[in-house]
């Protein structure tokens, strides 16, 4: 049965500023233990993850499942995640696809919020992001226990594998592999991105 609107609840607009303050004050431990959806706790404060278009979203579920895939087929175990929240040293992220090795999963267990970045992260660079800002980010992920950020540029085809000791580019035409997790995962740079 549908409401109309006379029959919904009405909002005050201060309780509105209210939830938002209550929010704001969150510590970071309190966001790790109960993560709000679509958030993420950058410098002490809740930002909402955004960009998100159809492609970011295929691109995000394609490379989802494709290390899924793999990483059944060879028996590496494991888990792939979409969108789950991790601790950098300095924030909680939310990668858009991240693998985590079996080790880890054994070490931390079903957590609300991973405490540190996962093995293997991938960003999807959406049209709003500044290709600065993601290099930055994948450094953050590196300082905290990753060990190799793929940063996906749809609109450019290019993927970019960066770990501790080099990034490597693979654009159109060519295919982009992983470098230390992942072993021999690949996948053509048009079929990630077509």
């Amino acid at each position: 049965m549908l409401a109309t609107t006379s029959e919904l609840p009405e909002i005050d607009e201060k309780d509105l500023l209210a939830i938002a303050t209550v929010h704001d004050r969150l510590t970071i431990e309190e966001f790790m233990a109960n993560p709000c959806d679509r958030m993420e706790w950058i410098d002490g404060k809740l930002v909402e993850t955004n960009g998100m278009t159809l492609k970011h979203s295929r691109i995000q579920s394609k490379l989802g499942r494709c290390w899924a895939n793999y990483k059944d087929s060879t028996g590496q175990g494991g888990e792939v995640y979409t969108g789950a929240p991790c601790r950098t040293n300095q924030e909680v992220r939310r990668p858009d696809v991240a693998y985590l090795t079996p080790q880890l999963i054994a070490q931390f267990g079903d957590v609300p919020t991973l405490q540190q970045s996962f093995s293997l992260i991938a960003e999807i660079v959406a049209p709003t992001d500044i290709a600065e800002d993601m290099f930055l980010k994948a450094q953050e992920y590196l300082a905290s226990s990753c060990q190799e950020v793929w940063l996906v540029f749809p609109d450019s085809h290019l993927v970019f594998v960066v770990n501790h000791n080099q990034i490597l580019g693979f654009r159109a035409g060519e295919t982009a592999r992983t470098q230390q997790v992942l072993a021999d995962f690949s996948i053509a740079v048009d079929e990630l991105l077509g």
